[in-house]
């Protein structure tokens, strides 16, 4: 998001909050200013908000991550912030979810910002074209897609079009107290996924529809991260259930033109 800032103001204009200042160095050395600090940490919030007039929020992954968007919530109300804008996840019902504990979270954090009483901007993103590699396996050429995703279809969009679409936001008036549902333009089933990379590879690739109860297991035997391994089946699950099957012409009108596609993204992705 802040390379898209960079493209359109001026480095003054934007001031990143970190919580290691080596990481930040490449922000600092572009004439960014950079504040400290941690999530947390109110104080810390406090002092990183002063004279902020719009906060983009993206949202943690800490185990207590409400609490952490509540203290920044908190701490742009007390500094006087004017806007702000938080990215969530675009879904058709979050109480019907597999991992409700873990979505849910965005949704309470939507309506703690709405009670604060703060100008809003809800940036509902669908899941990321750059995480189908996550969901499709290192060896996709090998052994194809093996996914309990039955035919459930989602309208992938590029992380670097949503944070273009999130700095426009910023950047532009007449967003306030808005929601968008932030999605490609069309939706795809992993086996149409799988069609997509067996023409861009020149590979056959096939798409498995795996078993749910197994699944997991065969995660944790390919090496799959443990603290993955229920969000990945958790996602899968959802995508089998159709929950992301809602097309939004919202990030085309945030761009000003048709979202990447997704033979496009994946040529990016899989650097064909």
């Amino acid at each position: 998001t802040i390379a898209h800032l960079l493209k359109k103001t001026l480095p003054n204009n934007i001031i990143a909050f970190a919580r290691d200042e080596q990481k930040a160095q490449a922000l600092k050395a572009q004439g960014i200013e950079v504040r400290l600090g941690h999530f947390d940490d109110p104080a810390s919030l406090d002092r990183a908000m002063q004279g902020v007039e719009k906060v983009l929020l993206i949202s943690g992954l800490d185990h207590n991550r409400v609490q952490q968007h509540k203290n920044i919530v908190d701490a742009a109300l007390k500094a006087g912030v004017k806007q702000i804008a938080y990215t969530g996840i675009s879904m058709r019902d979050v109480n019907t979810s597999v991992i409700k504990p873990f979505l849910n979270n965005h949704f309470e954090t939507e309506d703690y910002i709405k009670e604060s009483g703060l100008a809003y901007t809800f940036l509902r993103n669908t899941l990321y074209l750059d995480g189908i590699p996550m969901f499709a396996g290192a060896q996709v050429f090998d052994t194809g897609i093996y996914l309990p995703a039955g035919d459930g279809k989602v309208p992938y969009a590029l992380r670097d079009e949503m944070a273009e679409a999130a700095a426009n936001v910023l950047l532009q008036s007449g967003h306030e107290n808005r929601i968008y549902e932030i999605t490609g333009g069309d939706s795809y089933s992993f086996e149409e996924v799988a069609k997509v990379l067996a023409g861009l590879s020149g590979k056959p690739v096939t798409y498995t529809d795996a078993d749910a109860t197994t699944f997991p297991d065969t995660l944790k035997e390919v090496g799959v991260p443990e603290f993955l391994i229920p969000i990945i089946a958790g996602f899968a699950g959802d995508i089998k259930n159709h929950q992301y099957e809602q097309v939004s012409s919202d990030l085309e009108m945030l761009l000003g033109r048709k979202p990447t596609s997704l033979g496009e993204g994946l040529m990016g992705v899989y650097n064909f």
